[in-house]
């Protein structure tokens, strides 16, 4: 597996994989209806550093790398990753936060946090678990799923 910058010419792939998660909303704050333009800024947009994982030119999954905060906050950074569906199970997700802390320590970045992570994401949470990720917050009916209603969702943290 390859893990390289996203580029520009890389939007119609990385629109491939953003929609379907993006229309499902079980994991993403986004509107279930939102447009192309207006994904691909949110994912893709400044300060994000986007990556793309892909194996013999077929795309695994992507995730971005930004400061989680401004200012005094700036020193741990938060992602977003999102797998692609035929790629599932297949330890892309793990490689791409390997990659991710990587990316992050050569940055400068001190620790890593995900600010909103859905309870019912069990494999993610299963995921940043196994890398050191503590829970240390819960926001009760944070989240309005769609097809679960009100769950929680959880801040996460993990030094670097």
């Amino acid at each position: 597996m390859n893990l390289r910058p996203a580029t520009k010419d890389d939007d119609d792939t990385l629109w491939a994989m953003l929609e379907p998660v993006f229309r499902a909303g079980e994991t993403y704050c986004l509107p279930r209806d939102i447009g192309r333009e207006d994904a691909l800024a949110y994912w893709s947009g400044p300060p994000h550093s986007v990556f793309l994982a892909e194996e013999d030119g077929v795309a695994l999954g992507t995730y971005f790398l930004t400061p989680n905060q401004r200012g005094g906050g700036a020193h741990v950074c938060n992602c977003g990753f999102v797998t692609a569906d035929a790629a599932r199970g297949k330890g892309v997700a793990r490689a791409m936060l390997l990659h991710a802390l990587d990316t992050a320590r050569s940055a400068g970045f001190r620790a890593m946090q995900f600010n909103f992570v859905v309870a019912t994401n069990t494999r993610a949470i299963a995921i940043w678990e196994s890398h050191g990720f503590a829970v240390v917050g819960r926001l009760p009916g944070a989240f309005r799923h769609p097809r679960d209603g009100y769950v929680d969702a959880l801040v996460m943290y993990r030094q670097l």
